[in-house]
């Protein structure tokens, strides 16, 4: 049994189909069933059912599968391992959601190249779904990410609590109201992030509490054309503090929603079992060092807390 052999069975897993697993491992197709019919006569069982195009793992194979995963992974911890040379600058990929890439990303870079000039950092920003996706088969080192969120797999680490503002434009009638609650937005028109958002679920959930569901003008991709929206006038939005930057001052007006003030958690996230390079340990000192200020917690939660 080899590990070659191994990579093509959890590729044929994860594509179900031959001719794709051969493409995804970069082998041609007939040298990808020779390792297999290799394979399969070793273990003197069938490790695939042939069903047209598809291929549908027997019971031999899921036994299989479950234990190459962890073979794999464990040979790929000590390669990572070996290879974190510490005289050489580390290297580290982080992954941060949309609502918190921009406004803290930057700080976070230009500090690390100040204590650790020699680290690489690669960045990956998108939802929280791509993000853990990321974590869970090795691509991205740490994520951080809006809770809840809950998975075996990862360790969870909060950060800072970040209160949720409502964001208008300045010709808006709530800008001169210093005292509205949630109820005052029913009949407004709300500007959000797209659906793969979880500042757009949290949103969904504090109107929920409120009894109404949030009339939606526009879904935008990205902070920046959300507020460009709100300051011509086009809807109101439900924005992190976080986001809030000086220059908003000239079209924007931040208000704070009367009664219980919504707020968002974030969270670092990272693989449980997956080795952690000298590149991640530095970054994640500077990250705390970075979010203290927002009252970041060293205490890591509870694995699989929401």
């Amino acid at each position: 049994m080899e590990l070659h052999q191994l990579r093509y069975v959890l590729a044929i897993a994860d594509t179900g189909n031959f001719t794709r697993a051969a493409e995804a491992v970069f082998v041609s197709q007939p040298s990808l069933s020779q390792q297999i019919a290799k394979l399969e006569s070793e273990l003197d069982h069938k490790l695939f059912h042939r069903l047209g195009r598809r291929a549908v793992p027997t019971a031999a194979g899921e036994i299989l599968i479950e234990r190459a995963r962890r073979i794999l992974f464990e040979v790929d911890n000590v390669r990572s391992e070996i290879h974190d040379d510490p005289t050489l600058g580390g290297q580290v990929t982080v992954g941060m959601i949309q609502t918190v890439a921009p406004y803290v990303l930057p700080k976070l870079i230009r500090r690390c190249e100040e204590e650790y000039p020699h680290m690489k950092i690669n960045s990956f920003e998108g939802f929280r779904g791509d993000l853990v996706a990321g974590v869970l088969d090795g691509g991205v080192d740490l994520a951080l990410i809006a809770l809840p969120f809950s998975d075996s797999r990862v360790s969870t680490e909060l950060l800072f609590k970040d209160p949720l503002m409502l964001a208008v434009g300045r010709s808006h009638p709530l800008a001169s109201k210093r005292r509205f609650t949630a109820k005052d937005l029913r009949d407004e028109n709300f500007i959000m992030l797209g659906r793969g958002s979880s500042l757009s679920d949290q949103i969904h959930e504090f109107c929920g509490e409120h009894d109404f569901e949030p009339s939606i003008g526009h879904r935008c991709a990205q902070v920046s054309t959300l507020k460009s929206l709100v300051g011509l006038g086009r809807g109101i939005a439900i924005l992190p503090k976080l986001a809030q930057h000086p220059n908003d001052h000239d079209r924007l007006v931040y208000r704070q929603i009367t009664g219980r003030t919504p707020e968002r958690e974030i969270a670092m996230v990272r693989h449980l079992q997956r080795y952690q390079s000298q590149g991640t340990r530095q970054f994640l000192k500077v990250l705390r060092e970075v979010l203290r200020g927002h009252g970041a917690s060293r205490a890591p939660m509870p694995v699989g807390s929401d």
